[in-house]
């Protein structure tokens, strides 16, 4: 087997995450089912489960009434996402005390390179005894580590083995991956969904070894065979995460270069059938993106509108867009072709999702003008405006049309990603 140059790398979990941190805040609760969910919604999804609730069959993203059936004395908390992110950039904190080199993969997971700690810290089960117990002290989450010589190596380790023992600790590496990894079914590979576990079986291949010990050739003929001539990428993705081959380092930062800027908002269904209940939440929508643009630096040329709409029988919907002249990040500018554009393509039926995408990004430190508008003076309006935003909050400073029952923009201000801060 060929083998990359040896790192050791962990992937750290935090255990029931959400439902962990608000244990923690709750003492009370210590003893008690978690869920974390919202608690006047019945058929509201739950966002994690505490171990105990999971073991009352709790799961989570089921709906709430179908957990309290299973669970009657289940303690449902409601989401608090800004704590959770604090927390997350507090686990941060603590890997960077090991190491220069972490990369967050999730809210609650994140990679860790150690090769340059070892020595220094001990051994890497001793630095990840070390991390469980600054992670634990600190935040109340007891988390789980997967140790190997890649990311990918890692990840699998997390989930399959860690995840699993007492302690929340397994190295798995080229010295065992035959034994432990291999066995395990196919869909316990990192990346392979149910759809793509059913291919690999209908090609004979039911676990991970048996995509392992095939020559690269040979699955790439069974694949083109099962999924068609496009697949040898695929299949050569597949091979090297059943070998552990992953040569991606950690890395503190994954962006790259921005491409879109984009907002959506799911709509109460029935309630949004008016034109002009619609422009309010379209605008909404436009104020934010405008916002987020000017605040990264960048003014967009095209601008995309989509909608989902249902009548109760029939679903439709469409994404249409539109090139402008110049490019902007004027809420005026890109409201007025979303309008036209949402007015052009809209059939009537009631909306139950909007989104609007302002795409072909470039630096605004130059600004068009025009003989007709003072685009340098708008920008200035806009950049003040939204510096009472960042100082103050969201809601600050508003619309008058977002105090109207059918605007969405006060809720917002309140959420992060869809949930309460």
């Amino acid at each position: 087997m060929c083998m990359p140059p040896e790192r050791t790398i962990f992937l750290v979990d935090g255990q029931s995450f959400y439902a962990s941190i608000e244990k923690a805040a709750h003492p009370e609760y210590r003893n008690k089912p978690v869920v974390v969910g919202d608690p006047e919604r019945r058929a509201g999804i739950i966002l994690a489960a505490c171990p105990l609730a999971k073991e009352r069959g709790v799961i989570a993203a089921e709906r709430i009434f179908q957990a309290r059936a299973k669970c009657p004395d289940l303690v449902v908390i409601r989401p608090r996402m800004q704590r959770y992110i604090t927390i997350s950039l507090l686990m941060t904190e603590i890997f960077e005390s090991f190491s220069d080199q972490v990369e967050p993969y999730s809210i609650d997971e994140q990679f860790v390179d150690v090769t340059g700690s070892i020595g220094s810290y001990g051994s890497a089960e001793e630095i990840a005894q070390f991390i469980q117990h600054h992670v634990r002290l600190s935040t109340g989450v007891w988390s789980r580590i997967g140790i190997g010589p890649s990311k990918i190596l890692a990840k699998m380790a997390t989930d399959n083995f860690a995840k699993r023992l007492p302690e929340g600790i397994f190295r798995l590496d080229y010295s065992n991956i035959e034994e432990k990894l291999w066995p395990l079914p196919v869909h316990q590979m990192f990346m392979v969904a149910s759809r793509m576990a059913v291919h690999f079986q209908r090609m004979g291949l039911p676990t991970i070894g048996d995509v392992a010990r095939l020559e690269l050739a040979e699955l790439k003929r069974r694949m083109r065979w099962e999924m068609g001539k496009q697949s040898d990428i695929q299949a050569e993705y597949y091979w090297q995460t059943a070998r552990g081959i992953d040569p991606s380092p950690v890395e503190r930062t994954i962006r790259g270069a921005l491409k879109s800027v984009s907002h959506g908002k799911a709509l109460k269904a029935g309630q949004y059938r008016k034109l002009e209940d619609l422009e309010v939440v379209l605008l909404e929508l436009i104020i934010e993106i405008c916002r987020r643009a000017r605040r990264l630096g960048y003014q967009g040329r095209v601008v995309a509108v989509g909608a989902s709409e249902s009548d109760g029988e029939r679903k439709s919907g469409f994404h249409r867009q539109m090139t402008l002249s110049e490019p902007t990040s004027l809420t005026r500018e890109v409201a007025a072709a979303a309008y036209k554009l949402f007015a052009s393509y809209w059939q009537g039926m009631s909306v139950t999702r909007l989104h609007v995408v302002l795409t072909e990004l470039t630096d605004d430190s130059a600004c068009q003008l025009t003989l007709f508008e003072n685009r340098a003076v708008e920008y200035d309006i806009e950049r003040a405006t939204d510096g009472i935003k960042d100082r103050y909050g969201s809601d600050a400073i508003m619309r008058a049309s977002s105090l109207l029952e059918v605007g969405v923009a006060r809720e917002r201000a309140a959420q992060i990603g869809g949930h309460y801060k």
